[in-house]
């Protein structure tokens, strides 16, 4: 299944912006940051990265909808939301 990138411009985005959290999570580590300011950046770039999975997901799915002879089976879209739990 062959994902409409146009669709996922605003996880693109998202993604670009977990990829600047996560540079930023570095810093603060190699700078000696306080440990619960780290692991609060890292609590949202974790986020960032769920969510943009579950809109690629959904994206998926709402393709399968529209063209279901192209759907993958039940067995891969379960181990697809299971790779996010």
């Amino acid at each position: 299944m062959q994902l409409d990138t146009t669709d996922l411009t605003p996880t693109i985005n998202r993604l670009k912006r977990a990829q600047g959290q996560l540079a930023g999570v570095v810093r603060m580590i190699e700078e000696g940051r306080d440990c619960k300011d780290v692991v609060t950046q890292l609590s949202a770039v974790s986020k960032a990265l769920d969510r943009a999975g579950f809109a690629i997901i959904a994206s998926g799915l709402q393709q399968c909808l529209s063209n279901p002879d192209g759907a993958p089976d039940t067995k891969d879209l379960e181990r697809l939301f299971l790779s996010l739990a």
